[in-house]
């Protein structure tokens, strides 16, 4: 407590002693600046003394604002508002296959940088607002972010890879098998033939999957009792091989039509039979550009399905369904079938500056071919020849026509030239007459004194 009062009255001793000699203190501290140089040498501010301050490094006066104080009849400081602020870097720009995280760009802040999927950051992860001379900068350039690496691709026996310069993120290598001498048994490539450059969750490069294999498969020859194949002849069956079956008359196929060599050499799906039908049933109606409702491989007798015809198709009389009745010994009442249209051609191509020289039609179909040619002074950009996929698509995608290089730059010239010819004229118009009008009056005076 004695303590606390010795203090108080040596703090009231110093300000009594302050007023008695007529002066300030020092000033406090006023935030982002400090006084200049002559005034923080002084030792004695006495009623009336006016000190500035300056900002400090990395910040800027705010324009208006005032930059100094006086020290006042009452001994205390004139109030100041604070007049400086942080000077701000330039934005540091754009990060390709990257992203710039900013939230400020003031004296003192920071910027980070992240890269996008498959691809990591090469340099700074981050730089800083700094000073620099005498105004403020980044610390440091912007990093790079560059494709991920994957290992070379596994190699296969008895086939081979598609090879690349570099393996970096979504680079796809694809495989094939080596060839055989005539007579032995081909191989076949087993599962996916390409694989791509990937990344996993640590954003180490990897490979989409395995590779396939080479292997010799072979399946026998499939026969089916009472039906025959439809399509699919060989003299041998390999891997990836398929076979359809239909019936002899008055026999159904009960299983799937369509089976297909597996890699252990097997039949999928297994071999369908043809079972006789009794004369009181019916096979499933035979139809194309349609579908069956319901789907079954026997009717019985008096048993009705509906048939439906695919879009843009339709029965002779223009309607699209129909039903009809098992008469017994596989006949219906009627055996309709749905003829096809061919698409509308609502999404012909639009070629500006340039036209179809070959296969121009009013109606498209799938399978169809256009050549395109653009007209003088233009040059296509695209495939010339593209065809028509359906759905209002082609492949490959329309070309364009642009104006041609060398037509922009006769252009160019040309406009080159007029501006020459209108600033010519303007100087000879304008600036030369004014020359023209300042010597005439002396020239006629000159003439007269001479006569």
């Amino acid at each position: 407590m004695a303590v606390g009062v010795f203090a108080l009255a040596v703090l009231l001793a110093g300000l009594g002693a302050a007023r008695a000699q007529g002066s300030c203190t020092l000033p406090d501290k006023v935030q982002n600046a400090e006084l200049t140089e002559d005034a923080s040498t002084m030792s004695s501010f006495p009623v009336g003394t006016t000190v500035s301050y300056t900002c400090r490094p990395g910040y800027m006066r705010i324009p208006g604002m005032p930059v100094s104080r006086t020290c006042g009849e009452n001994l205390m400081w004139s109030q100041i508002e604070t007049f400086c602020t942080a000077r701000s870097c330039t934005h540091p720009g754009e990060l390709q296959n990257g992203v710039v995280h900013v939230t400020d760009l003031t004296f003192g802040s920071a910027v980070t940088f992240s890269c996008e999927k498959g691809y990591r950051l090469h340099g700074n992860r981050q730089i800083s607002c700094v000073i620099q001379g005498k105004v403020v900068d980044w610390n440091g350039p912007l990093p790079l972010c560059d494709r991920v690496p994957c290992k070379p691709p596994p190699s296969i026996a008895n086939g081979r890879y598609t090879e690349a310069a570099n393996y970096v993120y979504q680079t796809t290598v694809t495989y094939s098998c080596d060839d055989v001498r005539t007579g032995e048994n081909p191989f076949s490539l087993v599962g996916s033939p390409s694989i791509f450059c990937t990344v996993d969750e640590n954003s180490n490069g990897v490979w989409s999957g395995p590779p396939p294999q080479c292997k010799v498969v072979i399946c026998d020859n499939p026969q089916v009792e009472n039906g025959r194949k439809a399509s699919g002849f060989a003299s041998q069956y390999i891997y990836g091989s398929s076979v359809r079956f239909e019936c002899d008359p008055d026999y159904v196929l009960l299983g799937m039509d369509v089976i297909s060599c597996t890699e252990n050499g097997t039949w999928y799906p297994s071999l369908p039979t043809c079972k006789r039908i009794s004369e009181d049933a019916c096979g499933a109606p035979k139809i194309s550009h349609g579908e069956v409702v319901p789907q079954k491989s026997v009717y019985l007798r008096g048993e009705s399905v509906q048939i439906r015809c695919s879009p843009r198709c339709a029965f002779p009389d223009g309607g699209t369904e129909v039903t009809v009745m098992c008469q017994g010994r596989n006949t219906w009442s009627s055996e309709p079938n749905c003829a096809c249209d061919s698409e509308p051609s609502d999404f012909s191509p639009v070629i500006s500056h340039g036209r179809i020289i070959e296969g121009k039609k009013s109606v498209y179909s799938e399978g169809d071919s256009i050549t395109i040619e653009c007209y003088a002074g233009y040059t296509l950009h695209g495939a010339a020849r593209i065809e028509y996929i359906g759905g209002g698509r082609w492949t490959p995608e329309v070309p364009v026509c642009k104006l041609s290089a060398y037509i922009i730059a006769i252009i160019c010239m040309i406009v080159a030239v007029l501006v020459f010819l209108a600033a010519f004229w303007i100087f000879k118009k304008f600036i030369s007459q004014e020359g023209k009008s300042d010597s005439t009056p002396h020239t006629a005076k000159y003439t007269s004194c001479k006569a």
